[in-house]
């Protein structure tokens, strides 16, 4: 991902300086930070360590920086879980994944892959000391939110 990225990076004109590095985020130090964007990282996160890596990110960001993050949603719900859930799965069989793939993703994330809840999120943000925390995007059981220093 690093090597197509740098590729990507190379044939735009405009883009600006960036470093891209493969690390352990919970090992990087985040310093003067005016945006930082987490996809779909801190799901991949034990549970116990995401206050702390979300107020590491915090204590780095500069006053007004903005930390855009994106995760998989669960549902305190059961059945808005499952709606969630199966429509994404009809969506990824209309663009051409089979049953099985789609049941092999699902195996290989199980117990590595561990959703919560919008209001967690938003929660810990809170905590950590974010002024202003939003959901701006959704679709199906997955949430972009922005919060500001």
């Amino acid at each position: 991902m690093i090597a197509k990225a740098r590729d990507v990076l190379a044939e735009d004109e405009q883009s600006v300086p960036l470093e891209l590095r493969c690390a352990d985020i919970n090992q990087v130090k985040i310093e003067n930070a005016s945006v930082v964007v987490m996809n779909f990282t801190l799901q991949f996160i034990a549970p116990e360590l995401r206050q702390a890596l979300i107020q590491k990110i915090f204590d780095g960001m500069l006053p007004g920086g903005v930390l855009i993050l994106s995760e998989k949603l669960a549902f305190e719900d059961p059945r808005t879980n499952q709606f969630h859930i199966d429509s994404h799965h009809d969506f990824k069989r209309a663009n051409g994944y089979s049953d099985l793939e789609i049941s092999q993703k699902r195996s290989a994330l199980e117990k590595v892959l561990i959703p919560e809840t919008l209001s967690q999120h938003q929660s810990r943000l809170e905590q950590a000391g974010f002024s202003f925390v939003e959901k701006w995007y959704q679709c199906f059981n997955f949430v972009s939110m922005v919060a500001v220093k």
